[in-house]
């Protein structure tokens, strides 16, 4: 069956009815790789990487745009990981998509619609933006307003949630990833094919990276 806006829309108010969407994210346990090969899969869209391929680190996540310890992470941390790891040469980057709800589905999708160069502006704004959003009585015409910013129309806004590719794209990788990899909670990370759970804090990620890049 594919994907129209109206069942969109009525999967995600039966989720926010449910009270899914009032959640912070799965329960915290461990995640491993099974193999290098489960861990390098990049899905039907491919990766979106940030920073230098010769890095000596490659940190993997996976999110969902509407999980509050990952939203903390992005707003606390991350600011730390990119200027000081990513824009330095020292750390890849990969966020990958693990959507725990259907709102959370429609924001990575969007996320893709909009392409590589603009990916991470999109995750950026939403992650920042999370309670305006994923939260409110009216989430999908809140996201709508956010995608504008990104440059949306309410037709390309709709084309694109209802873009049945871009739907089992993003799918494939959270199911890949519990599946494969045994992801069960947001956020988990995968440092070097380690994996860490939680949002990391700045000493908690200098702690770890520090000796991978030297210092």
């Amino acid at each position: 069956m594919t994907l129209s806006r109206r069942t969109f829309a009525a999967c995600l108010v039966g989720t926010i009815a449910a009270g899914v969407m009032g959640l912070p994210g799965l329960s915290l346990q461990s995640a491993m790789a099974q193999s290098p090969t489960d861990l390098n899969a990049q899905g039907p869209l491919g990766d979106v990487v940030l920073g230098s391929p010769d890095a000596k680190v490659t940190i993997i996540e996976y999110a969902s745009l509407t999980c509050s310890h990952c939203a903390n992470f992005h707003e606390a941390t991350y600011p730390t990981l990119k200027s000081k790891y990513i824009d330095t040469g020292k750390v890849r980057f990969i966020l990958r998509e693990f959507p725990l709800d259907p709102l959370a589905t429609a924001g990575f999708m969007l996320a893709r619609c909009a392409g590589n160069d603009k990916y991470y502006a999109v995750t950026d704004l939403l992650f920042d933006q999370q309670r305006n959003w994923a939260f409110t009585d009216k989430p999908l015409d809140a996201l709508l307003q956010l995608a504008k910013q990104a440059g949306f129309t309410q037709e390309s806004f709709e084309a694109c949630l209802k873009d049945q590719k871009t739907y089992d794209a993003v799918n494939w990788v959270r199911d890949n990833g519990a599946n494969k990899l045994g992801v069960n909670a947001t956020p988990t990370f995968f440092i070097n094919g380690k994996a860490e759970n939680g949002a990391i804090s700045v000493d908690r990620l200098e702690q770890i990276l520090n000796p991978l890049v030297g210092g």
